[in-house]
């Protein structure tokens, strides 16, 4: 059964499917350098025009990452749930992941944004675990899984499989949130 892509409204955002409008501010904030510092690079403008046409070819998937809207404003990011692919160390899992323009930054938005997709996750798909990882040094996308109340599991670390061996980028930290732990959070 193929399910549509969730419009989930929070205080103060929209996660919506992706639409043609956003393409623009979308690859402004991929070609940001602070943006994308814990990435192996910035995306050329035709680079992030083709992982936005693979975003919206997603549109018929539930799990995926979609657009974040600020009320009345416009795309400020992406957040979203998506199963992990089978060559990472993580796999088999669904991840939930952030990414928001460099103006967006240090408002909560990526915490209020994976808070309601947590609840879709959990609620509407019926997901037992919902992972996220990181770069080590990605301390604000680390304090955010803490401010989810996801745990790390250090056990777990890994070597990114995409990204070069000699890359300080390489390393990555996955946080976990079982759904029973969730549901604790919200009682």
């Amino acid at each position: 059964m193929v399910v549509a892509v969730p419009e989930i409204e929070t205080e103060r955002l929209i996660l919506r499917p992706w639409r043609e409008v956003d393409s623009a501010p979308f690859a402004a904030m991929n070609g940001d350098p602070e943006v994308r510092r814990f990435f192996p690079s910035v995306l050329s403008e035709k680079e992030s025009n083709a992982l936005f046409d693979r975003f919206l070819s997603w549109q018929c998937d539930a799990i995926c990452f979609a657009a974040v809207e600020r009320k009345g404003e416009g795309l400020v990011g992406m957040t979203g749930l998506a199963a992990i692919d089978n060559n990472m160390p993580p796999a088999p899992a669904v991840e939930i992941g952030w990414r928001f323009a460099r103006q967006a930054w240090g408002q909560g938005y990526a915490t209020e944004a994976a808070r309601g997709w947590f609840g879709y996750g959990f609620q509407t798909m019926g997901l037992s675990e919902i992972i996220s990882f990181a770069v080590t040094g990605n301390i604000r996308s680390l304090a955010v899984m803490g401010r989810l109340g996801m745990q790390p599991d250090p056990v777990a670390d890994f070597d990114h499989p995409g990204i070069s061996p000699d890359s300080p980028l390489r390393r990555h930290v996955p946080y976990r949130l079982r759904r029973e732990e969730w549901e604790r959070g919200h009682a």
